[in-house]
């Protein structure tokens, strides 16, 4: 198609519906890959401590359910090792003027807004196995506690300064109100 003067037409861009939750303009940032191996570690810790119990059951008891259930918690920990990874590649966040993005989630897709002016406080915590890595989780907590967004897998130096800025934008925002 084209117009009089023979200028293609071109189609007015649509805007982003709401099951499009990763807004092209938005300029992600990503988390450490090295989170991978914290959630891998957590998970073999789990798949050992219960593959022994089953195990123990099993030369206990000498019945073939034990193998079977043995055989699926392998299962299931080769197919959590899989999505691990693909889920923590799926995690990011972006700032922007007014609010936070913090985008996870492999079949069900998650897209939080944050506001700056509805954060009460910014909260950094690390366990052990983070420590490890070297990494640090930034949470985010406003009235609605079904809103706390949470950025896991940032290096410390990152998580405090998104922790700084996060409360001085919402202190500013919340002079505002």
């Amino acid at each position: 198609m084209s117009d009089d003067a023979g200028v293609p037409l071109v189609p007015p861009a649509q805007p982003p519906g709401p099951l499009e939750p990763w807004p092209d303009a938005v300029r992600w940032q990503s988390i450490s890959s090295d989170l991978i191996w914290v959630e891998l570690l957590r998970l073999s810790a789990v798949v050992a401590v219960v593959s022994a119990g089953i195990g123990i059951g099993w030369a206990l008891s000498g019945t073939w359910p034990f193998g079977a259930a043995l055989g699926a918690m392998l299962l299931f920990a080769v197919w959590r090792s899989v999505t691990i990874v693909r889920a923590v590649r799926a995690w990011g966040y972006a700032e922007r003027e007014d609010d936070l993005l913090v985008r996870h989630g492999l079949l069900v897709r998650r897209l939080s807004i944050v506001p700056y002016s509805r954060m009460q406080f910014v909260d950094v915590s690390a366990g052990p196995l983070e420590r490890a890595f070297d990494l640090a989780t930034v949470q985010l907590h406003t009235a609605a506690a079904a809103s706390d967004a949470r950025v896991p897998g940032l290096r410390p130096a990152e998580a405090s300064r998104l922790r700084d800025r996060l409360t001085a934008l919402g202190e500013d925002r919340a002079e505002g109100l």
